[in-house]
């Protein structure tokens, strides 16, 4: 990835933000969008063509035409951050949004990069937070509870319909 057109995108993205109220998903669409549109510009003007500028031509999503990132998978998970092994854009975690922006499902992120399903795509740090506030509000033991009353109901059922 060109860290230049990158840098660009951003600061273009932060304008936008200070002029506009913007969601969290809005400006990630945005940055990805204008990364995009600065990445064929740079590659046609490489190529020494003109880009089409009619309406509906200007912007196109991501597609597999453009590298995909080449790191190894297990090392895109970090401590404090993810790296999209699609576009190599860094975020605390990759969102179904973001994904979609490459036409993938989580699913089908995890088993073109060989992650285990239960994997979660976010920064172990952000992992380890959300692990603890689970087990301080009691879920595991709510957990353990609810699936043994179930067990209980379902053997009650077949009990009872014998």
């Amino acid at each position: 990835m060109d860290k230049r057109l990158l840098e660009l995108a951003v600061e273009m993205v932060q304008s936008q933000v200070a002029m506009n109220k913007m969601s969290e998903d809005e400006i990630e669409s945005s940055l990805i969008r204008l990364y995009n549109v600065l990445h064929k510009m740079q590659r046609a003007e490489l190529e020494g063509r003109a880009l089409p500028m009619e309406e509906g031509e200007g912007v196109e999503p991501y597609t597999d035409s453009v590298k995909p990132m080449t790191m190894d998978p297990r090392a895109s998970i970090q401590e404090d951050k993810v790296t999209c092994l699609e576009c190599g854009l860094e975020f605390r975690q990759l969102t179904a949004n973001h994904l979609q922006s490459h036409q993938l499902t989580p699913r089908e992120y995890k088993r073109k990069w060989g992650f285990p399903l239960k994997q979660p795509l976010a920064a172990r740090v952000l992992t380890r937070l959300r692990s603890r506030s689970a087990k301080k509000r009691g879920l595991p033991q709510k957990l353990k509870q609810y699936l043994a009353e179930r067990r209980q109901r379902k053997m009650a059922l077949e009990s009872s319909a014998s």
